[in-house]
């Protein structure tokens, strides 16, 4: 007997079709592990646009306080650079007041020779005085010095308080969208 010349072309066609199957059937299992990945990712990134919605809310209630931190502490600072302003007037009068020690020093040793028992106690007052002069004009170049830098902290203050402003700006945006 001989052999059909289409049982080969059979043969091949058959074992085509089950090698077709199997990789449709593999195909198949791949899309269904596929789909399971692209549901537990969605899942996850659904979780995590939940929590940064949080975070978002919470920052944005965060800058809130800053930027009322920062006008009250702005407030405060112009309040304290007002009364330093006042301190280094004062300062500056008694300073002037001080000055007027030269001629009562005079008049002091006149008193000296009229009165010898109360002359140490005179030289003692003019050391102090002198003393007491420096004292002051030490501490009305200090008071110059800070308040120059109270007046930089305000100056410093200000532009923060710009700058927090304009980043609670996008926030404030963005509120109407954020849950509560």
């Amino acid at each position: 007997m001989g052999i059909d010349p289409r049982s080969p072309i059979i043969q091949v066609m058959a074992r085509l079709g089950r090698e077709t199957q199997l990789h449709l059937d593999e195909r198949h299992r791949h899309f269904k592990i596929t789909d399971g990945v692209i549901l537990v990712i969605s899942l996850l990134l659904v979780l995590l646009a939940c929590v940064n919605v949080y975070y978002v809310t919470v920052l944005y209630q965060d800058l809130n306080g800053i930027v009322s931190n920062m006008d009250s502490m702005y407030e405060n600072l112009e309040r304290i650079d007002h009364d330093m302003d006042l301190v280094n007037q004062r300062v500056e009068r008694f300073d002037r007041h001080m000055q007027h020690m030269g001629p009562i020093t005079a008049h002091m040793q006149a008193m000296r020779e009229v009165m010898p028992h109360l002359r140490e106690n005179m030289q003692n007052i003019e050391a102090e005085m002198s003393g007491i002069d420096e004292n002051m004009q030490q501490m009305t170049w200090a008071m110059g010095g800070i308040a120059r830098q109270m007046q930089n902290m305000t100056g410093g203050m200000s532009v923060m308080r710009q700058n927090v402003h304009q980043i609670s700006g996008p926030m404030g945006a963005m509120n109407p969208i954020l849950p509560n």
